[in-house]
């Protein structure tokens, strides 16, 4: 699709959020290759210059990877994520923790503000997963598992609960394909989904930490 033409007033910020909304969209994902400079301008109808002052303001705030002598590549969906990409860097460590800082709240706040669309979806996508793992698709397996840790986060209805772990969109999958190992060992969550269905907050609390919790107890010490 191509980027619409910016108006005079305001170029630099108006290119920002076409950048943004390109890459929050989904038309480049992450670790996609963004247009060229050149490309960019003429798509944007505004100067190179202009341009080059958005994709560096994007590269700050950690959407954007600027390699030298190769091109601009996506890095995160949103500036909450590429914040926490820096903070987290590769350590699974790291964003286990705090995956369970959020999952758990969630789960015990999903426990009674669920609705039953909710948990309509929550069970639609349980059973997906349980197909995924019967199929051995590992890949495929581990983004279904991520939506279903982030439909849990929905069903909260805690926009700003939702927003911080929209952040954690890429380091969650991340953690889901390391974590995953032998597909018959990961965590199913039905209990998880029962006791959030059931409005048990103390179930659904214990749920989401305890497979986290052994997800940590299976790393290596720092």
């Amino acid at each position: 699709m191509p980027l619409a033409s910016t108006r005079r007033t305001g170029l630099v910020d108006q290119a920002i959020e076409q950048l943004r909304s390109s890459v929050a969209t989904g038309e480049w994902p992450v670790n996609a290759k963004i247009p060229t400079e050149p490309e960019l301008a003429q798509s944007l109808g505004v100067g190179r210059n202009t341009v080059r002052e958005a994709v560096r303001a994007l590269a700050h705030s950690g959407i954007f990877e600027v390699r030298q002598g190769d091109g601009t590549y996506v890095r995160a969906t949103s500036e909450v994520s590429g914040a926490l990409h820096r903070l987290c860097g590769s350590e699974l460590r790291d964003v286990l923790q705090v995956r369970r800082c959020l999952e758990v709240e969630a789960a015990r706040l999903a426990a009674t503000a669920r609705s039953a669309e909710d948990l309509d979806t929550l069970w639609q996508l349980w059973e997906r997963t349980e197909q995924l793992r019967s199929d051995r698709r590992d890949e495929e397996f581990a983004r279904a598992d991520a939506d279903l840790h982030f439909a849990i986060v929905r069903s909260a209805h805690n926009a700003v609960l939702t927003e911080l772990y929209r952040g954690l969109t890429e380091v969650v999958l991340a953690s889901v394909v390391t974590s995953t190992g032998n597909l018959d060992e990961s965590p199913q969550h039905r209990e998880l989904i029962q006791a959030i269905a059931d409005g048990d907050q103390a179930l659904a609390s214990r749920e989401a930490g305890g497979f986290l919790d052994e997800l940590l107890d299976r790393l290596p010490e720092r």
